[in-house]
């Protein structure tokens, strides 16, 4: 029985582009959108195109160094979560609201 050839793997370049494409959907989204929770998923986003060029340089490198930066990003970003969550259900709770221009009044 013949062998099957091995598939060649995408250049990296590409997972960095895609990294750098999202990235600037999490910056566009972070600075265009006004609503919080639209605001709260593009800094997710922001976080995960970080995530994949810190594994693409892992995986170039042949290093694991990559790999446990993702790893603490990821336990920050579910921290992150938790906390943002909370807040801004505080915050809809006291002002009915989840536009940014609306909650960012300290004033009651």
């Amino acid at each position: 029985m013949p062998q099957l050839p091995i598939p060649a793997s995408p250049p990296i370049a590409w997972y960095l582009i895609l990294s750098v494409i999202l990235f600037a959907l999490g910056v566009a989204g972070f600075l265009f959108r006004r609503n919080i929770i639209t605001v709260f998923m593009s800094i997710e986003l922001m976080l995960n195109a970080v995530n994949l060029s810190f594994v693409t340089f892992s995986y170039k490198l042949r290093q694991v160094d990559g790999h446990i930066f993702s790893f603490f990003v990821m336990v920050v970003a579910a921290a992150e979560a938790a906390v943002g969550l909370a807040i801004i259900l505080t915050v809809f709770k006291n002002r009915q609201t989840l536009e940014i221009d609306e909650v960012s009044s300290l004033k009651n």
